[in-house]
């Protein structure tokens, strides 16, 4: 009886820690992939002819009233410097003084409304028709909340001038320092906003959007039309790019700094927004990225695999749990995904630009962030559903 109970239960063992293999293998190779592909910068020449012509930089804003004018004003002196920039605010159903507050600043201002569309998606999508015509080359979004760095329409001319079509710039955290949380979010965008997307870069793949510091020109919009409405529009627009043959390059040479929510209730809103449609995207998309990479179109297996590959908090806790499982071969794959883990963080981290100071207080708030992440699993995953609709994340007050 006691051989029999320790076959099955040793039977039981290897049945968990194949399923938890499974789950964190490819994420594992994935992330070794892009860490050691993201240590080269890869950036047009010095003497690369910028696009010329005017660009629109569009601000989509709901209910911005509380920071519309740091912004503005922020990209109005950009605009002003390049010469053939114009900064055009969509107050998309603005209950507020957003509108008036832009067009104070010298913003041109376009006013949406219609309350059963509702959501970033729509408004850029709005955007981009009004302007259409209008004879801009490009299009460069911005959040609401965001400061831009003074070189970001030169960087940005540059890489359209050198043929790209689509370009996103490097985004992370404004401020950083205002708690614990965000200081671990900015350590989180320097992984997800900088190193994974300079080493697909570096690799010739795709960068991905990020919603926030990105610029598309006239022909990309014209092939692919800004048809996406979900809760992570950004994502399934780039996941439209890319079936259409079209690849996002990486500007890693400026960068946009966004406010990040500080109370509970706007970093959860958020964060199910972020996690609960990237698994919507993939029980949407998974199936036909996966079967176009299995007849010879290899570039749509790279958009699988990110989406596949969990946020750091899940893939962090079941390469933990392969350590409690009684099996020298899981304890083995559990250390080599967390080393793989550590250097991952830590090239971002460099890469970054975060110093021993910065990292050490994002370390702080890991064990904590766990525990939260934890609890909100069953909001991410109701947030995944295909009924999910768009909720604004709440906004701290500004900071510059």
């Amino acid at each position: 009886m006691t051989a029999a109970w320790f076959d099955a239960l040793n039977g039981l063992w290897t049945v968990l820690a194949v399923m938890l293999a499974l789950a964190t293998l490819p994420g594992t190779l994935y992330l070794t992939v892009l860490t050691l592909a993201g240590l080269r910068r890869v950036v047009p020449a010095a003497d690369q002819r910028p696009l010329a012509g005017p660009i629109a930089i569009v601000v989509p804003a709901h209910n911005e009233a509380a920071g519309i004018a740091r912004t503005v004003d922020n990209l109005v002196a950009i605009a002003r410097a390049d010469g053939a920039t114009t900064v055009c605010v969509v107050a998309d159903n603005c209950s507020d003084d957003t509108a008036d507050l832009a067009r104070a600043q010298g913003a041109h201002v376009l006013e949406r409304h219609n309350l059963t569309q509702r959501g970033k998606g729509y408004a850029l999508d709005h955007a981009f028709t009004q302007l259409d015509g209008e004879g801009f080359v490009a299009y460069v979004v911005i959040d609401a909340d965001t400061l831009a760095e003074p070189n970001l329409l030169s960087v940005l001319r540059r890489h359209l001038g050198a043929g790209a079509l689509a370009v996103q710039t490097r985004y992370t955290v404004l401020n950083a320092e205002q708690s614990p949380r965000t200081r671990l979010a900015e350590l989180a965008l320097c992984a997800f906003n900088a190193l994974r997307p300079r080493g697909r870069h570096a690799l010739g793949w795709s960068a991905g959007i990020l919603g926030n510091g990105f610029a598309l020109t006239a022909q990309a919009l014209q092939q692919v039309p800004y048809r996406a409405t979900s809760v992570v529009e950004d994502l399934e627009y780039h996941l439209r790019l890319i079936e259409q043959g079209l690849r996002v390059h990486f500007a890693d040479e400026t960068t946009v700094r966004g406010d990040m929510p500080v109370a509970g209730s706007g970093q959860a809103t958020q964060r199910a927004r972020w996690e609960g449609g990237r698994l919507r995207m993939l029980l949407d998309h998974g199936a036909s990225l996966l079967r176009r990479g299995l007849t010879g179109q290899w570039r749509f297996l790279e958009p699988l695999l990110d989406l596949l590959l969990l946020p750091l908090a899940y893939h962090s806790v079941l390469l933990l749990a392969l350590l409690l499982i009684p099996l020298s071969w899981a304890h083995g794959l559990g250390l080599a995904g967390l080393a793989v883990l550590a250097l991952h963080v830590l090239v971002a981290a460099a890469v970054g630009g975060l110093g021993p100071r910065r990292l050490c207080l994002a370390f702080w708030a890991v064990p904590e962030y766990l525990w939260w992440k934890l609890r909100m699993l069953r909001t991410t995953v109701k947030t995944s559903q295909a009924s999910a609709e768009w909720e604004r994340t709440h906004r701290d007050t500004p900071h510059n």
